[in-house]
């Protein structure tokens, strides 16, 4: 569940998906189910600005729409009340396959709470919470409807899709309930060749599940026909232009619709930025040294508080995170009980989504030093537990939602997998531990998950430039563990009318976080259409 924007989870980099994001994602990476961001207290290598200048460069399409789309773009919505009052939701049809709108439709869950006033309406307002996989759905429904500044409410119709193949759209499934709890606690460590045998199986495992009960959309699920649907969105809300707030894996999605319609955009608003031209290799290995980034600001606010249970005053964030690496490896070799119904045992895969959760929101780092001294202390594994549930979107009765498995879905078609098999992985290790000494042995693993995904990418690295676009506020956190601070740097440099606003402070993501500063900039640009002045930063509060 999406409490509020505090948590868009892009992008996830943990067990569940290859390469990114978050996720928010979706994010995490694989063995954890990554969205594909991350940055370093020094930033992402130079590798990261070579690589943007040789990816391709997203191509328009044809301003006019084509015959063979025109019924999607005429179609009717048939708007019902639902949820509660003032919200609305509707079905709304898209081909299948762009390149073939006759091979059949996907339908997708369409919801809106109408501007309040007073003042005069602006339009629609569409919002995407992250992932790949988030529900944009219920982000509406739970918080952006109700939540987002009341100025911003009475001026716009508050409008969200949820992209094919996620919650309410013709959801991907992947597998049952026991058999994702399976496969959350493989190791994503492996110490031996068995290990890794068993990783790579868990992996192969998953994927098969998806074709099995996904095959008709798993090559139809990737961002760019996301974008093509918001376009057809948009039409049918009689709306000339889009206007849109994307956090996480949602900048990926709001840059895809740019440099596909830059004629259409109106003010967009990219929050926690993803950078479109890197490969998932170096995504994830900078979305490694994203977290650990995030690690070192918690570790030196835990040895302050009493109750750290990885460290006292004076510790340094270098032996607070090896005091974690410990507890892991204790895990690894004997899990901890947790009490649950169903017999599940804290490991060390488990355990390390619990603590990474944390990391997207500082305000969830009392949580984490309770869990951590409960099990450390007391050796009970329940409070991390719920936090690699919260994480995975488990319920108490064992279901999951189908976030992890769109999430793969997404993330395996819109980039080439990052390594061929386990010989790369190893070759790769020594990177990503040096990105992270805490996390990177895991998320490297992890990243081999999209090896075995039964449908070739579609998708490839490539530049956004979007040229014509009306100006795109493009919002950066300096230490965001899921979308580093440099990926939003390079992504508005690649738009021709980017305008990089930048919060100094953790956290992922930073729009109605708790900010005035940046919560007045994008107000002012949603309201006014001003952006904020060119190299506008923002301190922490």
């Amino acid at each position: 569940m999406y409490k509020r924007r505090t948590s868009p989870r892009p992008d996830r980099p943990l067990r569940g998906t290859g390469r990114r994001l978050g996720s928010t994602g979706t994010m995490l990476v694989a063995a954890f189910s990554l969205l594909v961001p991350a940055c370093t207290s020094g930033g992402v290598t130079a590798a990261t600005t070579t690589s943007t200048k040789r990816a391709a460069v997203l191509a328009p399409l044809p301003r006019a729409v084509p015959v063979a789309l025109s019924a999607y773009y005429r179609q009717q919505l048939d708007w019902r009340d639902c949820v509660g009052p003032g919200f609305q939701c509707a079905t709304m049809r898209a081909p299948l396959d762009y390149a073939k709108p006759e091979a059949g439709d996907v339908r997708l869950a369409v919801a809106r709470r109408k501007a309040t006033g007073p003042g005069e309406r602006l339009g629609s307002l569409l919002v995407n919470p992250g992932g790949p996989g988030g529900s944009a759905v219920e982000y509406l429904e739970s918080y952006a409807a109700l939540g987002y500044p009341q100025a911003v409410r009475a001026r716009y119709d508050m409008v969200a899709v949820d992209p094919r193949g996620v919650a309410r759209s013709e959801p991907v499934e992947c597998l049952t309930g026991p058999g994702m709890d399976t496969y959350t606690q493989t190791d994503p460590t492996p110490d031996d060749e068995a290990e890794a045998d068993a990783l790579v199986g868990s992996f192969r495992q998953f994927a098969k599940g998806c074709e099995a009960r996904s095959a008709r959309l798993l090559g139809h699920v990737s961002t760019v026909e996301a974008a093509r649907d918001m376009d057809v969105l948009r039409a049918l809300l009689g709306d000339e232009r889009l206007t849109y707030v994307g956090a996480s894996y949602g900048t990926f999605l709001g840059a895809t619709y740019a440099g596909l319609f830059p004629g259409r955009v109106g003010r967009l608003v990219l929050d926690g930025a993803m950078d479109p031209s890197l490969s998932a290799r170096r995504l994830n290995e900078d979305q490694t040294a994203g977290f650990e980034t995030a690690f070192q600001s918690f570790a030196k606010d835990c040895v302050r508080q009493a109750d750290c249970p990885l460290g006292g005053r004076g510790t340094t964030p270098g032996r607070v995170g090896e005091n974690l690496k410990a507890f892991f490896r204790r895990l690894d070799e004997k899990p901890l009980a947790t009490g649950d119904p169903d017999g599940r045992e804290l490991g060390e895969s488990l355990a390390t989504v619990g603590v990474i959760a944390a990391m997207y929101d500082e305000a969830a780092w009392p949580e984490l030093r309770q869990a951590l001294n409960q099990a450390v202390e007391d050796e009970d594994g329940a409070g991390l537990l719920a936090l690699s549930d919260s994480y995975y979107e488990r319920d108490p009765d064992g279901r999951y939602s189908n976030l992890m498995y769109a999430n793969a879905a997404v993330n395996c078609l819109d980039l080439p997998a990052a390594f061929s098999g386990p010989e790369q992985v190893e070759k790769a290790l020594p990177a990503f531990e040096k990105a992270s000494p805490v996390f990177g042995r895991g998320l490297a693993w992890a990243a081999l998950s999209c090896t075995y995904w039964p449908v070739k990418a579609t998708g490839a690295p490539q530049r956004i430039e979007a040229k014509g676009a009306s100006p795109i506020v493009v919002v950066g956190t300096t230490r965001d563990p899921a979308t580093p601070y440099p990926w939003a740097r390079a992504l508005a440099s690649q738009l021709s009318s980017g305008r990089l606003l930048t919060y100094e402070g953790d956290g992922h993501t930073a729009y109605g976080r708790g900010s005035d500063c940046i919560d007045s900039a994008i107000n002012t640009y949603l309201l006014r259409g001003t952006p904020p002045a060119e190299g506008k930063r923002c301190a922490q509060r």
